[in-house]
């Protein structure tokens, strides 16, 4: 079974966040509360956690993945990103968007789409993922935790663990979160492009 820890949502405990980081590096998978709904994550570099996050979602390498990142700075070590891309990004972050842009090389091929070289970059409002971020030093890979044949995220702690608990390492209860999922907004091409409608507001970007 997976261990459960109850984490304040505004003043996350340190302790807990600092073993919650310990299991990210020991290659666990972990259910977390995010600004939007919640998100399965794990170690940036563990192939084997990544694999096994992409058979519990039921999802192929063509499905971008997350990079979850603390600030703009650091998303910008992962995309390349031009000035236009730069003001549409600070304009939107933090908060529930999801960006597709343009991999870097210090991206792992493994985690960028395979034909695109495109990967999934956000920078989430949340206090329990940025204390994550910030114990890490960097970012985190996630996806949203929709299950297989299913299009509403997982959204309470006790049933994540009921229906997950021995295929996790770790269930973080951050108290209820949004059932909606991020806003996607592709920036590879000359205008910003919507491809999921979630909780964030497309009409930042004119769309």
């Amino acid at each position: 079974m997976s261990q459960f820890f109850q984490i304040h949502p505004d003043n996350p405990q340190v302790r807990l966040i600092k073993q919650a980081a310990q299991i990210i590096h020991g290659g666990g998978i972990v259910a977390v509360p995010t600004d939007s709904c919640y998100a399965l994550v794990c170690h940036l570099d563990d192939k084997g956690a990544v694999e096994r996050l992409r058979r519990l979602r039921g999802i192929d390498e063509k499905h971008h993945l997350t990079l979850l990142c603390r600030d703009l700075s650091e998303l910008g070590v992962y995309a390349r990103v031009d000035n236009r891309q730069f003001r549409l990004l600070k304009a939107a972050t933090p908060g529930p968007f999801t960006f597709i842009l343009e991999a870097t090389k210090v991206v792992p091929r493994r985690l960028s789409h395979p034909s695109r070289k495109t990967i999934g970059l956000r920078v989430p409002e949340d206090a329990i993922i940025n204390a994550l971020l910030a114990e890490l030093g960097q970012p985190l890979l996630g996806t949203t935790l929709i299950m297989p044949g299913e299009t509403e995220a997982l959204n309470d702690a006790d049933t994540i663990c009921e229906r997950l608990g021995k295929q996790l390492e770790l269930v973080i209860d951050g108290g209820a979160c949004s059932m909606e999922p991020t806003t996607v907004i592709d920036l590879t091409g000359a205008e910003p492009e919507l491809v999921r409608q979630g909780r964030g507001d497309a009409s930042v970007f004119g769309i």
